[in-house]
């Protein structure tokens, strides 16, 4: 039997274990261990446990648990209604404001948290039922927090980019800095068709008849500041080259709880104390989770080289006589599908080590394709099965259907094709800002 074929066979088996619903991590190592037992036999179980751990040994993976520290710590707050409310007061005259609010609290949540289904429970609970209120269709209003929440994986700080660069060995910070554009020409696609949708509704645009004074402006801001500045310090520390992401991210986790317990706990006493062990607790389930199922590809990536199947695909790619966009489109809906069954996470691990050589052979930037690939994950995370931001806006407007907020996100995901389109046509979206701080990458 060819590597190729084996590869085909792993890649059904695995999708139907991981359609059986089983946790990933056990799942890709239950196919790992199998498929190692069933062609190198049962001695091949003595490198089960060191490849796991070598997996997840990395000192950068420290920075995974710390930026979700800091999301949990901003969620678990009154930081996302603050943040929503600042923004309608500033934005309230701005034709479709109440959305235009919604998406920008998406973009900045998303960089607080970094967590795409956070930022849409966040957000959510709150927009959706004022949009709702205000006479938007449901569809619209659903759809663009389902489709903001995805903000959250390329804005930075973003987990994924983490993982990406861990599992490819490139440069974080400067991953950091390629999905900042991107991110921020993503909301604006947002924004644009939300004004259009706006527009041509006609829809009532603020939640307040009489507006606001400027003092309601201001007096909102205090509690929302500080917390932007923990971005920018972050981002700062990080472009600037003083401090590695892990030391960043722990420093940035820090401040957050502390100014969670002061401004909410302490000195406005809207939020106990107490809950501190809650926001302990998710993060290390967050984190555990996700640490699991970057040992498990670490042992489903090792199954793949050991049975050459990784070697084999990557050479049956580079052998196929097309252009190099061409290519590239391939890859695009072989990324695409794998969004539409498996959360980012797990698409980065078990493909970017194997497309990166092929993307980079083809003369691509690899912090492009980072930027490339993680825009076909937010896609994969507004579309079904899977699709897990769809089941968190149900789960906050259960008399929503499915199709209904499917509907809805669906220009929103088109937004998102046209960024694809937009970076192949100007790379220098992703690769300029990199360049002119960190200096030409390799």
């Amino acid at each position: 039997m060819s590597p190729l074929e084996i590869g085909v066979i792993i890649g059904v088996v695995t999708i139907l274990v991981l359609a059986s619903g089983i946790p990933i991590a056990f799942g890709l190592g239950l196919v790992s261990v199998g498929f190692l037992i069933i062609f190198d036999g049962w001695g091949s179980l003595g490198i089960v446990a060191d490849t796991f751990f070598a997996g997840i040994g990395e000192f950068a993976l420290v920075s995974i648990p710390m930026f979700v520290l800091m999301g949990a710590a901003v969620a678990s707050s009154p930081a996302g209604k603050d943040l929503y409310e600042a923004l309608e007061r500033w934005l309230y005259r701005v034709p479709g404001g109440l959305i235009i609010s919604n998406l920008g609290a998406c973009s900045i949540f998303a960089a607080l948290s970094g967590s795409s289904p956070a930022t849409c429970a966040a957000i959510g609970k709150m927009g959706i039922p004022e949009m709702r209120q205000r006479g938007y269709p449901d569809g619209l209003a659903t759809g663009a927090i389902a489709a903001g929440g995805t903000l959250g994986i390329l804005i930075p700080p973003s987990v994924t980019m983490i993982v990406y660069g861990i599992s490819t060995e490139t440069s974080i910070g400067r991953l950091f800095i390629a999905g900042l554009l991107p991110g921020l020409m993503l909301t604006v696609l947002f924004m644009a068709w939300s004004l259009y949708a706006a527009w041509r509704g006609g829809y009532r645009f603020s939640l307040s008849e009489a507006g606001y004074s400027l003092r309601q402006k201001l007096v909102v801001l205090p509690r929302v500041l500080p917390f932007l500045l923990i971005i920018a310090g972050v981002l700062y520390v990080l472009y600037g080259g003083i401090a590695t992401p892990s030391e960043a991210a722990g420093v940035g986790a820090l401040f957050c709880v502390l100014l969670v317990v002061v401004i909410y706990g302490l000195f406005l006493r809207s939020w106990s104390l107490l809950r501190i062990w809650d926001i302990l607790g998710d993060s290390m389930r967050e984190s555990v989770m996700i640490l699991m199922i970057i040992g498990a590809s670490a042992l489903f990536s090792y199954t793949l080289s050991s049975l050459f199947v990784t070697q084999s695909i990557a050479e049956w790619i580079a052998g196929l006589d097309v252009n190099r966009w061409v290519l590239m489109a391939m890859i695009n809906v072989f990324l695409l599908v794998c969004g539409f069954f498996l959360p980012p996470v797990a698409v980065i691990l078990m493909t970017a080590p194997i497309l990166l050589p092929i993307v980079t052979s083809a003369g691509f930037d690899p912090y492009w394709f980072a930027v490339i690939l993680t825009i076909n994950m937010e896609i994969g995370l507004i579309t079904p099965p899977v699709g897990l931001n769809l089941y968190v806006i149900n789960g906050i407007a259960p008399d929503v259907s499915l199709p209904t907020i499917l509907k809805g996100a669906l220009p929103f995901m088109l937004a998102m094709a046209l960024g694809i389109v937009l970076l192949c046509v100007f790379p220098e979206i992703a690769t300029w800002l990199p360049d002119v701080i960190m200096g030409p990458g390799i």
